[in-house]
C-alpha cells in the first residue's frame, strides 16, 4: 500500500455539508485499521468548486470524490484506501476542479496560493510553504523601499475602489502622528460574494504577514481585522493563526528579532452593508453606528480614534507577501495595462459550477462563465450577468466578450468585488429590480434623506409596475430617480444605486414597457 494524503474542504460552504463529520469518519476508519503511518487526512481550505456533496481529495493520485452519505465514504475507503481502486461512479472531473483544459486562460493562483493545499491551523505547513519570509524579508529594509515596491508592482485594492495600494500606504506612512493603525476590512456584505471568507478560511496567515508587512511599512504598531460576525468559521481560524504567530515570535514584540512590535485583534461586525466605507467602518470600530463619515479629512491622516490608518481588504492583503518574494515585475506580468495581478471572483446564480476561480485581469465573462463556470445551469439560455455585486451592473450576453478589469466599467462592466452574477433567461428584469432596491432600502443606514427615502420611494414605484398598477412615467420616473439619489447621497451605497438601476433599465426597457402596455389594455377592456 502506497502513503497517501486525503484533504476535505472544511470552509464555511463545505461545512454546511457535514465536510467536518465526513472527514473524522475517514480518521476514524484509518485508525482503526491502524493506517495512521500510511494515511494522513488534512482538513484544508477550499478547492474552489461546490456541489452537492462533500468534495475532497486524494494525493498523490490528485483525483477527486464527491460523497453524500457516509456509506459512499466507507465504500471509497474499502476500495480506493485499501485496495488501491479508484471508484469512479463517486468522481468529481479534474476540469470542473481545475478547468484549465476548457479555456486557453489558465487559473492563476496569487491570492489562493495555499488554499485547498495546506492545513489552515497549522502553522508550520504554512512556514513551509515560504510563510512569513516576506515579512523576515521587509524588517531588513527601509520602509520607504517596501513601499516602493507595492507602488511598482501596480496592485489596486481589491475592495471595489481600486484605489492604488502602494498610494495608499505612502500616504499613511507620510502622516505625521506617532500612532497609527492597520485595519483589514474582512465584512464582506456584498450579496454574492464569498471570496474573502473563503481566503481567511483557507489561508489566514498570508493576511496576518501582510498586515504585519504593512504596519512596518507605515509605522504602526496595531491592526484590527474586522470579520463579518456571521463568518463564525472565519473567526475561529483567524484567531488560531493570530495565537500560533505570537506563540512563534511572528507577532508581538521585537519580531525577528527586530526592534519591531506588531500585534492583531479581531473585532467582529454587527452586520452592515454600509460598513463597506471605511470612514463607516471606524465608525463601527469605536463602538459608534457604522454610518460614514465626511471626506475629508481621509483615514490615512485621520483615522481610527483620529490618528492615520492604512485601511485595505483581505484580498488586497493576500497579495502582498507574494509580491515580496516574486517581485513586482513578477507581478505585473499578469493583468492588463491599467489593472495588474489577478482578481478572485465568485461564480453565483444559475451557472453549473457554482464558487471561486482567480484569474488574470482581463479576463472575460465568457470566459468566467463558461470556461471555468461550465455554463449555464439546466441547459438554459444566459439572459444577463450582474457584475461586481450588488452595486454593479447588469449586462447582456453581446458583452461576454469584453475584458474585466478596473477600467472596464466604460463599457458598463464593473469589476467591484468581483461577484458573478448569471441569470437565466426564467428570470424577470421587473423581480430582479425589486430585489436590488429592497437590499438598497434595508441596508441604508438612513444618515442622509436621498437614500433613505429615495430607496423607499423607487421599490414603490417598482412594486407598482410589476403588480401592474403602475404608469409609463412611472418607467421614466425611476430612471430619473435613481440618478439623482446617485448624485446626493453621502456614502457610497446611495451613490452606486443607478448602477443596477439604469443598467436594468437600458437594457431591459421593453419588459418595463410591456408591463404598463398590459395594464393600459386591460383598462381599455373596462371602458
Amino acid at each position: 500500500m502506497k502513503s497517501m494524503t486525503i484533504l476535505f474542504s472544511t470552509d464555511s460552504n463545505s461545512l454546511l455539508n457535514g465536510s467536518r463529520s465526513y472527514a473524522q469518519t475517514m480518521k476514524d476508519l484509518v485508525k482503526e485499521y491502524n493506517l495512521s503511518k500510511m494515511v494522513d487526512v488534512v482538513e484544508t481550505g477550499t478547492f474552489g468548486f461546490y456541489g452537492k456533496g462533500v468534495l475532497f481529495q486524494v494525493f498523490p493520485e490528485d483525483i477527486y470524490y464527491s460523497v453524500s452519505s457516509v456509506d459512499d465514504l466507507k465504500e471509497i475507503f474499502n476500495e480506493h484506501v485499501l485496495k488501491g481502486r479508484i471508484v469512479s461512479k463517486f468522481l468529481v472531473e479534474k476540469e470542473k476542479i481545475k478547468p484549465a483544459k476548457r479555456t486557453e486562460l489558465k487559473e492563476t493562483r496569487i491570492v489562493l496560493r495555499n488554499a485547498g493545499i495546506i492545513d489552515p491551523e497549522n502553522i508550520e505547513e504554512y512556514i513551509a510553504r515560504d510563510g512569513y519570509k516576506a515579512l523576515y524579508n521587509v524588517l531588513r529594509m527601509k520602509q520607504m523601499d517596501v513601499i516602493e515596491m507595492i507602488k511598482a508592482s501596480g496592485l489596486r485594492g481589491r475592495g471595489g475602489a481600486g484605489f492604488p495600494t502602494g498610494l495608499k500606504w505612502e500616504m499613511t506612512f507620510k502622516a505625521k502622528d506617532g500612532k497609527k493603525y492597520v485595519l483589514c476590512n474582512a465584512d464582506e456584505g456584498e450579496p454574492g460574494t464569498f471570496k474573502d471568507r473563503l481566503i481567511l478560511e483557507g489561508d489566514p496567515h498570508s493576511v496576518i504577514e501582510a498586515m504585519a508587512i504593512a504596519g512596518y511599512s507605515i509605522g504602526a504598531d496595531t491592526g484590527y481585522i474586522y470579520i463579518r460576525g456571521e463568518y463564525y468559521n472565519s473567526i475561529k481560524k483567524v484567531q488560531k493563526a493570530i495565537n500560533d504567530a505570537k506563540e512563534y515570535g511572528l507577532l508581538g514584540n521585537n519580531i525577528f528579532g527586530s526592534d519591531f512590535s506588531f500585534d492583531i485583534a479581531i473585532r467582529p461586525g454587527a452586520g452592515s452593508y454600509v460598513v463597506g466605507d471605511e470612514t463607516a467602518l471606524m465608525e463601527s470600530l469605536e463602538g459608534k453606528a457604522g454610518r460614514p463619515r465626511l471626506k475629508p479629512p481621509y483615514p490615512t491622516e485621520h483615522g481610527l480614534y483620529g490618528k492615520p490608518t492604512l485601511i485595505n481588504n483581505v484580498e488586497t492583503f493576500a497579495n502582498v507577501p507574494w509580491i515580496i518574494l516574486n517581485g513586482p515585475g513578477a507581478f505585473r506580468r499578469y493583468g492588463t495595462e491599467k489593472s495588474k495581478g489577478t482578481k478572485v471572483f465568485s461564480l453565483v446564480g444559475n451557472v453549473v459550477n457554482r464558487g471561486i476561480v482567480e484569474l488574470p485581469m482581463g479576463c472575460t465573462l465568457r470566459e468566467l462563465i463558461y470556461g471555468f463556470g461550465g455554463g449555464v445551469a439546466k441547459g438554459r439560455t444566459l439572459k444577463m450577468v450582474q457584475t461586481g455585486g450588488t452595486a454593479g451592473t447588469f449586462v447582456k450576453p453581446d458583452k461576454l466578450d469584453l475584458p474585466i478589469d478596473y477600467e472596464s466599467i466604460k463599457d458598463g462592466i464593473s469589476l467591484g468585488s468581483g461577484s458573478i452574477l448569471v441569470i437565466d433567461d426564467q428570470n424577470k428584469a421587473i423581480d430582479i429590480a425589486k430585489k436590488a432596491v429592497k437590499f438598497y432600502m434595508h441596508e441604508s443606514c438612513g444618515k442622509c434623506t436621498p437614500c433613505r427615502e429615495g430607496t423607499r420611494d423607487l421599490y414603490i414605484l417598482l412594486d407598482r409596475i410589476s403588480k401592474g398598477i403602475g404608469k409609463k412615467e412611472d418607467i421614466e420616473r425611476i430612471r430619473t430617480l435613481s440618478m439623482e439619489i446617485s448624485d446626493s447621497s453621502f456614502c457610497g451605497l446611495g451613490q452606486s444605486i443607478n448602477l443596477p438601476l439604469v443598467s436594468l433599465y437600458d437594457n431591459f426597457k421593453d419588459e418595463f414597457l410591456e408591463l404598463v402596455k398590459a395594464k393600459s389594455k386591460n383598462t381599455s377592456n373596462l371602458i
